[in-house]
């Protein structure tokens, strides 16, 4: 009986030094968080997308309620959200620069060429493995679907002509439709970038078109509309250079031969009425 007793009190006094010890721990090595950090958190979306820049929407909190970022560069939140979080937080709610993805084809069925009949896992990703796709155009859109299928805030949907149409009411920019595309054809912008080249495709002149109608032929006439230094011509690609997109203005596009570089206000793609310009809608 008293050996019984005996372990008891050993153990129980092991377990009263490790309590001891864990409570002392935990008062030394605690990190105290700011209480509005938790409700911060709870006035977000709760999207987690991390297009902010930040591990979800705790982080992005936690740099609101520090000062680092105001309540507008939550691509998620609306408006009246970014409000309401400002208002928490007697802050300025600051200016919403909304960003989204864009793609960088404009190759549908209707204008570019098929070569092949792709029969197989009917994703892009495994499409790209055989021989890069069944496309004439090797930079162009496969049609698969797998940025749509990848976007969990339904923010992409393919249209008639088998290519994706992001939906920028509902597209927070987090980046999943860009590691999606196995041909990089997706980028995020800032909607106010309104200056875009619908073409990824390297190749020059005729040998482009026979490939895609509406390929950039490298042909120059945009560099010469556009302002000076706005665009350029590189490895046989108009580029944008968006440091300068203060300068950007329709004329850029008046005189493209194809449609390859466009004018977008907001989610409608503008052009002129050329009767030999073939165009997707977005």
């Amino acid at each position: 009986m008293n050996e019984i007793l005996g372990s008891v009190a050993i153990l129980g006094g092991v377990g009263l030094v490790f309590a001891i010890i864990i409570a002392l721990a935990y008062r030394k090595l605690r990190v105290w968080e700011d209480p509005r950090i938790e409700a911060a958190t709870a006035l977000l979306p709760g999207a987690n997308c991390g297009a902010c820049g930040f591990p979800g929407c705790h982080g992005f909190a936690e740099k609101v309620v520090a000062g680092e970022v105001q309540p507008a560069g939550c691509n998620v939140l609306s408006d009246d959200g970014a409000a309401a979080l400002a208002a928490f937080l007697g802050v300025d709610a600051g200016q919403v620069n909304k960003k989204v993805a864009r793609l960088l084809c404009a190759g549908g069925s209707n204008v570019a060429v098929q070569q092949a009949d792709y029969r197989g896992l009917e994703t892009c990703a495994a499409a790209a493995t055989v021989a890069g796709g069944g496309k004439g155009c090797t930079w162009g859109c496969l049609g698969f679907a797998d940025c749509a299928a990848v976007c969990t805030f339904d923010a992409i949907a393919m249209n008639d002509v088998g290519l994706p149409v992001v939906d920028v009411a509902k597209c927070t920019a987090c980046g999943d439709c860009v590691d999606a595309c196995p041909k990089g054809l997706f980028t995020i912008m800032p909607l106010e970038q309104r200056l875009i080249v619908q073409c990824r495709s390297l190749i020059e002149g005729d040998e482009a078109l026979r490939e895609c109608a509406v390929a950039c032929t490298a042909c120059g006439k945009c560099v010469v509309d556009a302002a000076p230094g706005l665009v350029r011509i590189e490895r046989g690609l108009a580029v944008v250079d968006y440091s300068r997109n203060a300068l950007a203005t329709p004329d850029a596009i008046r005189r493209c031969p194809t449609g390859a570089i466009a004018w977008v206000d907001g989610a409608q793609f503008v052009e002129q009425p050329r009767a030999e310009r073939v165009r997707i809608s977005a």
